[in-house]
C-alpha cells in the first residue's frame, strides 16, 4: 500500500508540474511513446469504451473502461484526447486483459468538454468517442 501511495502521490506532481499553464491532460497510467498521428484509413470502431463519470471536476481520477474485440488479448491500447482540432495522444496505456477488457485511470485537467478515444499499438482507432466534462 505505501508503493501505491508514493507512486500516486508522484503521478500526481508530474501531472501538476506538466499541466503547469498548459491546461493539457494527464492520465495516470505507464508513459506511451510519442504522439503520432492516427493512420489514414482507420479500422473502424471495434470496441466498447465508456467513461465512469460523465463530468468531473479538473484532476479528478475516474475510469475508462471497455472491452475490444478486434485485437488479441493483451494487446496495447492507448487514450487520445482532442485538442484543438486534433487527437492528442496522451500518456496513458495499457494492456488489455485475457478477455480484450480494459479499465484505465484518468485524470484531465484541460476544462471544458473533454472528447477521449482508444487507439491500438498501430495507431488505429479501436473505441467511440467517449464525452467527458471537467469543470
Amino acid at each position: 500500500m505505501g508503493q501505491f501511495a508514493r507512486t500516486w502521490g508522484a503521478a500526481i506532481s508530474a501531472a501538476a508540474l506538466i499541466a503547469g499553464s498548459v491546461g493539457t491532460a494527464v492520465a495516470v497510467t505507464s508513459p506511451a511513446s510519442a504522439p503520432k498521428k492516427p493512420a489514414v484509413g482507420a479500422a473502424p470502431t471495434t470496441a466498447s469504451a465508456n467513461a465512469t463519470v460523465k463530468s468531473v471536476r479538473a484532476w479528478q481520477q475516474f475510469r475508462v473502461r471497455g472491452v475490444v474485440k478486434s485485437l488479441r488479448p493483451g494487446s496495447r491500447v492507448t487514450l487520445q484526447q482532442k485538442q484543438h482540432g486534433r487527437w492528442v495522444t496522451l500518456p496513458a496505456s495499457m494492456n488489455t486483459t485475457s478477455r480484450s477488457t480494459y479499465s484505465m485511470r484518468v485524470v484531465l485537467g484541460m476544462k471544458g468538454h473533454n472528447k477521449l478515444r482508444l487507439v491500438d499499438s498501430r495507431k488505429r482507432v479501436v473505441s467511440p468517442v467517449i464525452n467527458v466534462h471537467v469543470r
